[in-house]
């Protein structure tokens, strides 16, 4: 667990949970979730300290929940946010060798690694609570940036502190949403192995288990991401709710809010259209594989069609010289074989080439 005192011009961390909230600025507690659920008795008695009040025991549970979708929830004294991250593991980002090489075992692997962990936000008037999955940076990040910023000298870097716990929080949650990126660009190069496998005319695709893996996968994106969405858009309307503030800087901040908050909503949309995307490509591949096959079997059913109609005629002749008669032409002359032969290969020859013509007959030469 992590303690920050924020200013408008300071950051530092703190050593322990303090016995009062400073004169100025606001606190940011970012704890694990293991760690909330083992220290939760002291976060809760200095929470009813700082605040007045304490999170109720549903919401502990939720921020405990490891499968919880992403949604959120007021209350008179905080407000809750539960925000499912995008990202992938560390393994993840190796497993390509670029964007258009790799294996089906390298495609599974990078389903494998698809992590939509759940990252809790308490939200008070000078309080913010984080609860993170154990292999979170979003944390460390944050902590890392923000003690830069209060380095800088200038001005311009110490007003990019922020500036509430609300800001903090949409900082945050803006930061899950772009990390979204590797995220893409692991499953870009994943459909794009199974989309060359599919459509690959001399191999055989028999890893479908990969592929409704890969479908099934895009769906549970898109799910979070409608989630994501609806917290998102909560979350607006009820910071219209909030009461109007009568400084014109405390109005300022309060329309920054609302700025940054409906850019969060707009990466959301543009996650969740490339999500999209991603699922209409795969279902393109499926069904240009199975027209693929569809026109290979046409072609093999057509060549076949071709050659019994060029070799009909031949068993019609040779059936009707192969009759049992004396009087049968050309049955005892001495050219009667050659005769027949010729006219044999004369009804080939003239069948094979109109045929040809007609394009039923034909090769494709490939690049």
């Amino acid at each position: 667990m992590r303690i920050f005192h924020i200013t408008a011009d300071n950051f530092h961390e703190l050593d322990e949970l303090p016995a009062a909230l400073p004169p100025q600025g606001f606190i940011w507690v970012g704890s694990g979730r293991r760690e909330f659920e083992v220290q939760r008795t002291e976060v809760q008695a200095a929470l009813q300290r700082w605040t007045g009040a304490a999170l109720v025991d549903l919401h502990v549970s939720d921020l405990l929940n490891n499968q919880l979708p992403s949604h959120f929830e007021d209350t008179s004294w905080y407000d809750m946010l539960v925000f499912r991250r995008l990202a992938t593991t560390p393994s993840g980002k190796s497993l390509f060798v670029d964007d258009s090489h790799g294996t089906l075992a390298s495609a599974q692997k990078a389903l494998d690694a698809i992590d939509t962990s759940p990252v809790g936000f308490a939200l008070f008037d000078r309080v913010l609570l984080t609860i993170h999955p154990t292999d979170c940076m979003v944390r460390e990040f944050f902590a890392q940036r923000l003690t830069q910023q209060a380095a800088e000298s200038d001005l311009r870097g110490a007003g990019r502190l922020p500036s509430g716990p609300a800001d903090l929080m949409l900082r945050m949650v803006n930061h899950m949403v772009d990390s979204y990126l590797d995220l893409r660009r692991l499953l870009t190069r994943q459909l794009t192995t199974l989309q060359t496998e599919l459509l690959n005319p001399k191999g055989h695709f028999h890893d479908w288990q990969v592929l409704l893996g890969s479908r099934n996968a895009l769906h549970m994106l898109e799910d979070t991401c409608e989630d994501q969405r609806a917290a998102m858009q909560e979350w607006i309307d009820a910071l219209d709710e909030w009461p109007s503030e009568a400084d014109a800087s405390a109005k300022r901040e309060r329309e920054l809010l609302r700025v940054r908050s409906r850019d969060v909503l707009e990466h959301i949309e543009r996650v969740l259209t490339h999500v999209r995307r991603l699922e209409s490509s795969a279902e393109a591949a499926v069904q240009m594989h199975f027209s693929a096959l569809s026109h290979r079997t046409n072609d093999i059913m057509r060549t076949l069609t071709v050659l019994t109609a060029i070799f009909l005629p031949l068993n019609l002749i040779t059936g009707i010289f192969g009759m049992n008669f004396d009087a049968l032409p050309l049955t005892h002359a001495r050219t009667g074989f050659w005769i027949a032969l010729a006219i044999m290969a004369s009804v080939g020859i003239g069948l094979g080439a109109f045929f040809w013509r007609k394009r039923y007959l034909g090769t494709h030469v490939r690049p």
